[in-house]
């Protein structure tokens, strides 16, 4: 029996909600790994060759090509207290996000204005008012616009941010709904932590943001959203999250996580596409987040035998890193901006703190 819960079973399925357009927008600072590496090393200053080797090996072999961040490198490796890095947070993800949203309501032909519910999902850095508020005085939306900050849900937020949507839109026709995931791993680095969960975390993680925007209109197209679900696992909230410490956001990662979601795998997917309908195999498309390396070998493992692959995942992987919520929204970006037959299904997935999936069933 599957665990978790979706609402979508009970609503009237003449209302469609459809995604209409995504757009990403990286930040202004990028170095290859290779350049990375030097800072790497002058971090590891004083400590023991082996440990030392034993880090650079992890940053080498990440399978991350690029890293993007809000800072430049020298300020991500120098010793900064938790208001200096979320000072930088809260003025740089303001600008991703209205970039990434500027975009994305481009593509789809609309205007700020046109938006009724604006969704925000950040969990690496803390805004009061929320980011929200300062996307609708920049862009002059308007004043009744229904606002949602998304925080704490890490990787998974993009996806409970487009559920969150395609709820309000299914109860609301004729309405538009904006997504926009923002986040910055590199300003929770945590300078005098040698911890193998910071090493890791520096590894994969990068900064990005993207947009999603959706409609209620009966006449915008996009890939419509068949279903959608949330996955909880029992008695597993010590797997992933942050430690709220005196240097800021501190990475929680346990190194069961691959483990314990290849043996949750087959409650996630296959009751959620039975009730559908649907097995594995009518799936043509796998919209998954690329959580790490191990975690996107687990997956290829699981489903290379049925004969699908995740190559957009692991290319997201390789060129940007994990974005944490944001990082699935780029690899949607990719599907949607290719060619797309009538009637293809694609699967979304993400895992996050909770620990949770959420899962979105989409039809071209």
């Amino acid at each position: 029996m599957e665990m978790g819960f979706s609402l979508s079973m009970d609503i009237d399925k003449s209302m469609s909600v459809r995604i209409i357009s995504v757009a990403k927008q990286l930040p202004k600072y990028t170095r290859p790994i290779v350049e990375i590496l030097p800072y790497v090393e002058k971090w590891l200053e004083g400590q023991d060759d082996r440990f030392r080797r034993k880090v650079l090996k992890i940053f080498a072999g990440a399978g991350v090509d690029h890293r993007y961040s809000i800072m430049d490198a020298e300020s991500v490796f120098t010793a900064t207290s938790f208001e200096d890095k979320n000072n930088i947070y809260a003025r740089e993800a303001t600008k991703l996000a209205k970039s990434s949203l500027e975009k994305a309501l481009a593509k789809a032909a609309i205007k700020p204005r046109d938006i009724d519910y604006i969704i925000t999902v950040s969990c690496t850095g803390i805004m009061i008012p929320s980011m929200d508020a300062y996307l609708i005085n920049d862009l002059e939306m308007r004043d009744d616009v229904v606002r949602l900050p998304v925080t704490e849900m890490g990787c998974a937020a993009g996806i409970s941010g487009i559920i969150y949507a395609k709820k309000f839109l299914e109860a609301n026709p004729n309405k538009r709904a904006a997504v926009i995931a923002v986040e910055s791993p590199t300003a929770t680095f945590q300078h005098n932590d040698y911890s193998m969960v910071n090493v890791v975390s520096a590894a994969i993680f990068g900064d990005g943001a993207a947009s999603v925007i959706l409609s209620s209109y009966p006449d915008e197209k996009g890939p419509q959203i068949l279903d959608e679900a949330m996955y909880h696992f029992y008695d597993a909230t010590h797997m992933m999250g942050f430690k709220l410490v005196n240097t800021g956001l501190q990475m929680i990662l346990d190194k069961s996580v691959p483990d314990t979601i290849a043996s949750h795998f087959p409650q996630i997917i296959h009751p959620f596409l039975e009730r559908n309908g649907y097995s594995i195999e009518d799936i043509d498309h796998l919209i998954f987040h690329p959580g790490g390396k191990k975690i996107v070998q687990t997956v290829e493992d699981l489903f290379g035998s049925l004969g699908k692959n995740i190559n957009d995942t692991k290319e997201v992987l390789r060129l940007y890193g994990n974005m944490s919520s944001a990082t699935v929204l780029y690899v949607l970006e990719r599907f949607m901006d290719g060619e797309r037959e009538q009637g293809e299904k694609g699967l979304m997935l993400s895992f996050g703190p909770g620990f949770s999936a959420q899962r979105i069933l989409l039809e071209w």
